[in-house]
């Protein structure tokens, strides 16, 4: 199993914090550091909501070897050329660690604060099976240009091409996205939550990438989710108070708890997170990012990653 952590600036992060917590994946071991590409939080006093790519393409010069993730993009934020422009310059910063998520986008609110489109849900899958052709094309995957109805690309080669970089398909989607990740996606990632359909999931992305013609096994399964754990007891019980004292939506700690079960987080003693990680991965979940919202404290991260890694 690949573990990731995955954080929410937009919350109430600023960059230096963003900054010692990537340096933290990275000394701990992980595969791969993640952040959302959100300009607004609607229930957060004065969100800290900075831009992922400019973030991103600090973090690629002071990092070394961690893969840098956006998870996800909306495609209602940049037109494709912006995105592919955008990404092949970090994959080159970077030396090849950026992992591209794209998704439809969903939060009405930061799209109406900021003046910015908001089609219905039709027309942004429409927009993000176009912008992924547009990519795949911008990136060399695909030969010659793109002509869509909402996107087009001429028939030129596009420079820099990106050495290194992984796209990824996100969102709640139960078919299109499922489908859009096994056409174009190196990485379809969902968000764990109570409904027990990740077999199926994963069947229809096999069935879209063996359509295409592309390899079924060669799309990482991934799911983004929360985790509130200690060895012992007594050790989980603390760390769901230092968590609760720090939830930017101010949830208590019996409250937390509660949703945690029923979106069968990993929660609880270590013997019990483990048997859910355990369940993950003979699904067929490859990568795990823990999305974390507080507090930014290395030694409980260390903890939480140390009893979920086992």
């Amino acid at each position: 199993m690949q573990w990731a952590l995955m954080t929410e600036p937009h919350l109430g992060m600023g960059y230096d914090t963003l900054l010692r917590m990537a340096r933290f994946a990275e000394a701990a071991g992980l595969e791969a550091f993640a952040r959302s590409d959100h300009y607004f939080a609607a229930r957060v006093e004065r969100p800290n909501a900075t831009d992922a790519f400019a973030t991103l393409a600090g973090l690629a010069r002071e990092t070394k070897a961690i893969e840098l993730v956006v998870l996800v993009s909306p495609i209602t934020f940049r037109h494709p050329a912006v995105i592919a422009k955008t990404a092949a310059t970090i994959d080159e910063m970077s030396g090849g660690r950026l992992a591209l998520g794209v998704g439809t986008g969903w939060m009405e609110a930061e799209h109406k604060k900021y003046g910015l489109p908001f089609p219905e849900l039709g027309e942004r899958f429409d927009r993000l099976e176009e912008a992924l052709a547009y990519l795949h094309h911008a990136f060399g995957r695909s030969p010659g240009g793109f002509s869509g109805r909402h996107y087009s690309l001429e028939n030129d080669e596009v420079f820099p091409r990106p050495k290194g970089l992984r796209l990824i398909v996100g969102g709640s989607g139960e078919r299109r996205t499922p489908r859009l990740a096994g056409t174009y996606a190196d990485e379809y990632n969902f968000f764990l939550g109570a409904k027990d359909d990740l077999a199926d999931r994963m069947d229809w992305v096999r069935a879209a990438a063996q359509q295409a013609g592309r390899d079924p096994g060669a799309v990482m399964l991934s799911v983004m989710t929360q985790a509130i754990t200690g060895e012992t007891q007594s050790d989980y019980e603390r760390n769901l108070a230092r968590v609760a004292v720090a939830d930017p939506f101010r949830a208590g700690a019996a409250e937390l708890e509660e949703h945690h079960r029923k979106s069968r987080f990993p929660i609880g003693t270590g013997p019990e997170v483990r048997a859910r990680i355990a369940e993950l991965e003979a699904l067929g979940v490859g990568r795990i990012y823990l999305q974390h919202f507080g507090p930014y404290e290395e030694g409980l991260l260390e903890e939480t990653f140390g009893v979920l890694r086992g």
